[in-house]
């Protein structure tokens, strides 16, 4: 079968899902786009902001589209074949992470725009509340672990092209320095001047592109200010480490400013550009006919000794399903919902889209030869680089800026996400202690920060050449995927206890129970790994224990939840549909 093909096929099964499946969601959640949504009933322009639906699903999709989609289809299509991955990025899209980002929407806009954790609370217990924020902070712990290390690993080093051309990694930070200007630039014309934000990005999305092509012409290289201090260690190690910090130092900053300063106009600004990652590798896809060298199916076991049943599911999180998307629905996106009848597009649309990122990254390497070193230990970023570099010289572009541009998204897609993460995993740390006022925002925001910059610079790359976040991502995918799960039990609880309706076991239940079994296989899998690996556990082995107990302990106390009475719901009065 052809790439394009397989590419056509998948953006048509998409589509078909969004114009199916996702116009029954609507009816069965009961959308009613007269209900007034918390960024309207609770404005205060600082974290409740109406915002229209097209600058929202650009920002939501940047927010929720980070490594994930490129990272997680590359690793698994390399360890069990292109079949299996794209199988599930499809049906995972479509019937579970769609579903799940819908449903936690809905569920925070009907609830004030409190978060998932306040709607356990309230449909489950307070003990199952305080389970889920221990959980939801661990898991934002090792998604900052995760994307911290691969952005920084992206600003070190060389890449050296076939035409004997390079890409400097401290170009690609420059660019993204530039980027990371450009919105907070973006966002005080739009405040002062009170210029749309459609008028100021026709402005500054060209500026964006002028980035790509300015990194490479002034690299911002760190590596010299290292030497002067003298800091023991491989410079390649010690480089790397700096950024780590430094992009940790960048979240605390980013999580605290107003959302119109970075948030939106990054949002607005980043979900084109994304848009335009996307469009790119199709339209490179339609005119370059790049051969299929991946085998369809590997075997049930890769190399490295993982099974495909539960690691394909856990691998694949982000373009399939990920519990991350919940944080960001319920967090930061169910505040600025202008209407109810936009969060068909904004969560299940966006999901999709990034189902068809997933797909792009899994044909990027499905074209390697798999001879090579880069097939045998595939390098995420750099094969979706020089996949999307491949893609873009069919449109006569020029190799280097193709893969700066690829390399730019890549860091995009995670800059959104690192800092919401920072900023969701402070909420957390001010609900569970009640700290208020700048005291309680900083203290939670340097204890989110802090514990990953703890597990990164204590981290070296092992003996089997791997950095940081490859030895963390199979505990990131468990731990995201059993989010997710969570979430969909959470979400099946509340729809129960308020509607009584068959269809929420089909429709939320079966994928809890699904992400469920999954995710907890996979974590029993690294518990025994890393106690096995250290009489005493690592870090690692330690966090998935505690993480699968508090999972078994919300699990308990949903089931008896579930046999509890049923209550009215909120929505009630509101209610615009009869049951």
């Amino acid at each position: 079968m052809e790439m394009i093909a397989i590419v056509g096929l998948s953006a048509v099964t998409l589509f078909v899902a969004y114009r199916t499946y996702g116009r029954l969601l609507p009816r069965l959640f009961r959308i009613d786009p007269y209900r007034p949504t918390p960024a309207n009933a609770q404005r205060d322009d600082i974290d409740y902001v109406p915002c229209d639906r097209g600058p929202l699903l650009g920002q939501h999709f940047s927010a929720i589209a980070a490594a994930g989609p490129i990272v997680g289809p590359i690793l698994a299509g390399a360890m069990f074949g292109w079949l299996p991955a794209l199988l599930w990025i499809l049906v995972g899209a479509i019937f579970v992470g769609g579903v799940h980002d819908f449903a936690a929407l809905v569920a925070s806009i009907r609830h004030r725009g409190d978060s998932i954790a306040g709607v356990v609370r309230k449909y489950v217990s307070g003990r199952a509340f305080v389970l889920f924020l221990l959980f939801v902070w661990l898991a934002l712990v090792y998604i900052i672990v995760a994307f911290t290390d691969i952005t920084a690993s992206a600003f070190v080093g060389l890449i050296e092209l076939e035409d004997g051309t390079e890409v400097s990694g401290a170009g690609i930070a420059s660019s993204s320095l530039m980027y990371l200007i450009l919105p907070i630039i973006m966002g005080l014309v739009v405040r002062s001047t009170g210029l749309s934000m459609d008028r100021a990005t026709l402005i500054f999305l060209p500026l964006v592109a002028v980035s790509i092509w300015a990194g490479q012409k002034i690299p911002l290289d760190i590596a010299p200010a290292v030497r002067l201090l003298g800091i023991a260690g491989p410079e390649h190690e010690v480089v790397r480490k700096t950024w780590d910090l430094l992009l940790l130092i960048y979240c605390c900053i980013a999580s605290v400013v107003p959302m119109w300063l970075l948030l939106q106009p990054r949002g607005q600004l980043g979900g084109y550009f994304l848009y335009a990652a996307l469009g790119a590798g199709a339209l490179g896809l339609m005119m370059g006919g790049q051969p299929i060298n991946l085998p369809a199916f590997k075997g049930w076991q890769a190399e490295n000794g993982d099974l495909l049943f539960p690691m394909l599911f856990i691998t694949i999180a982000c373009g399939a399903c990920s519990g991350f998307h919940a944080l960001i629905a319920s967090g930061t996106t169910s505040k600025q919902l202008k209407t109810e009848s936009d969060a068909r597009p904004v969560a299940y649309g966006a999901m999709l889209l990034e189902g068809m990122v997933a797909v792009v990254s899994l044909c990027c390497v499905m074209m390697l030869a798999q001879d090579t070193e880069l097939a045998r230990n595939p390098k995420p970023n750099l094969v979706y680089a020089l996949g999307i570099g491949q893609f873009l010289q069919a449109v006569n572009l020029p190799m280097t800026l193709g893969v700066s541009f690829a390399l730019m998204a890549f860091t995009t897609f995670i800059y959104d996400t690192l800092d919401v993460c920072t900023r969701l995993g402070r909420y957390i740390i001010q609900e569970l202690t009640g700290l208020r006022g700048s005291a309680g925002k900083w203290i939670g925001t340097l204890l989110t920060a802090g514990a990953p910059a703890y597990f990164l610079l204590t981290t070296g790359v092992d003996a089997g050449g791997r950095p940081a976040y490859m030895q963390f991502w199979s505990l990131f995918g468990a731990s995201n995927q059993l989010l997710a799960a969570l979430t969909l039990l959470g979400v099946t609880v509340w729809l129960w206890k308020t509607r009584g309706a068959w269809w929420v076991w089909l429709v939320t239940g079966l994928p809890a129970v699904w992400m469920y079994a999954m995710s907890g296989w996979a974590l029993r899998g690294i518990i025994r790994k890393e106690f096995a690996s250290s009489p005493g556990g690592t870090a690692v082995g330690w966090t998935a224990a505690i993480l699968l107990g508090l999972a078994g302990f919300m699990l308990l106390e949903a089931v008896i939840a579930v046999m509890g009475r049923r209550i009215e719901p909120p929505e009630a009065s509101a209610e615009a549909v009869p049951a």
